[in-house]
């Protein structure tokens, strides 16, 4: 049933009961405990993971976060996303729906953006609920809101306030990497993270990225009207796939009017007359591209700067994450990592699987490895692509089978 009031106030609303959840506005963290079993450090799928292990288990926990319960995955993430991309679909269906039932379905083709938006509200809030920041009071969870740092091997700052703990978790997850191109900043463009703040469908959007999110998104932006360019610098999209489910997605996307620009390398953005310009190379030929939007989605980068971790003695990788042996414990024995932080793999199932067994590891002495995870993964366009075990090319790095 279509609903009577304007999408801005559902948004509204919406937002305002999503906010009163993840950041409530009138806030007071608690009085710290003399020592904590466990304080986790981030709010993110990971770190809600492993409060509900540790609370569980029973055993006290402090939660630290710096911005919003939820972490990426809900506020801008996982969430937000997949809506996008079902009102996409299901607009996609409209479209074809007189060939398929061969009436008249009243579908015009135009997509209202801002009723896809306060959908998208509307879920993001509703998931918000379970891990609301009074559910987790009510749980026993001790929630702090500050920036965190460590002060010590076995001490850590929220904001003012100093807490103890016998063991600790890092999940301050990863956030969007950045390109080094000339101008880019002077475009003003959008990650994952601002993206889903659009209050207009952009009539141009350039996606600068063929990972899985910046296909995503370019499949859902045209399916929604938008006129979507999508610019590769390698030869095919979804660098961790089969060559062959990367040359159906980019087929299937062509047909969906997004134009594709492989192997194609940008060198500089600009603002030409108001309209965001990027300037691209391909086989040494100059092109460019025009758009009233461009969302860059070249991968994430590890949140640990600013966390004090030599202090802790805990490690950076080489990798930019923190550095944990196969049992998510890093260089300091009392302190652990999981999710986004120090793995490869940055899924929402990998950040809560791994949460898991740190949280094990740390509160009960177990020794499980993440090298026992089979670990699956679904880029969620159309056709979605799904993965699981070996690629081609590890099988032939191990040889013939015996």
């Amino acid at each position: 049933m279509r609903r009577s009031a304007r999408p801005t106030e559902w948004d509204k609303e919406s937002e305002a009961l999503f906010l009163e959840r993840v950041r409530p506005l009138n806030w007071k963290n608690p009085k710290p405990r003399e020592i904590y079993d466990l304080v986790v450090i981030g709010a993110g799928p990971a770190g809600l993971q492993a409060v509900d292990e540790a609370r569980r288990m029973g055993f006290s926990t402090a939660l630290i976060e710096l911005n919003r319960l939820g972490g990426n995955s809900l506020n801008v993430g996982t969430i937000a996303s997949k809506s996008l991309i079902h009102s996409g679909r299901v607009g996609a269906t409209l479209s074809e729906a007189d060939d398929i039932l061969g009436a008249d379905s009243g579908h015009d083709g135009k997509i209202d953006f801002a009723i896809v938006m306060a959908r998208m509200h509307r879920a993001r809030a509703r998931v918000a609920a379970y891990h609301s920041a009074s559910r987790l009071a009510q749980a026993g969870v001790d929630i702090f809101f500050g920036a965190a740092r460590f002060t010590g091997p076995n001490e850590v700052s929220a904001g003012e306030t100093a807490l103890q703990f016998r063991k600790a978790l890092i999940a301050t997850g990863a956030r969007p990497g950045v390109l080094d191109i000339p101008g880019l900043e002077s475009v003003d463009y959008r990650t994952s993270s601002t993206i889903f703040g659009l209050v207009a469908l952009p009539r141009r959007l350039a996606v600068i990225g063929g990972g899985p999110l910046g296909c995503e998104m370019a499949q859902a932006f045209s399916r929604l009207g938008s006129q979507v360019s999508i610019i590769e610098i390698d030869p095919k999209f979804l660098p961790g796939e089969e060559r062959d489910a990367a040359e159906l997605l980019s087929r299937a996307m062509a047909r969906d009017g997004v134009a594709i620009r492989l192997n194609t390398t940008i060198t500089s953005a600009r603002i030409e007359a108001g309209v965001k310009v990027l300037d691209t190379i391909n086989a040494g030929m100059k092109d460019s591209v025009e758009a009233d939007e461009v969302l860059v989605s070249v991968g994430r980068v590890a949140n640990v700067e600013m966390l004090g971790l030599d202090v802790a003695g805990v490690e950076i990788a080489s990798t930019g994450c923190v550095a944990v042996d196969e049992c998510f414990r890093t260089k300091n024995p009392d302190i652990y990592a999981a999710g986004d932080v120090c793995m490869d793999l940055k899924f929402t199932n990998v950040a809560q699987a791994t949460a898991r067994i740190a949280v094990a590891n740390a509160l009960w002495g177990k020794a499980d490895s993440w090298t026992n995870l089979l670990v699956p993964w679904c880029t969620y366009c159309d056709p979605e692509i799904a993965h699981i075990g070996l690629q081609v090319w590890d099988a032939r790095g191990r040889g013939p089978f015996q």
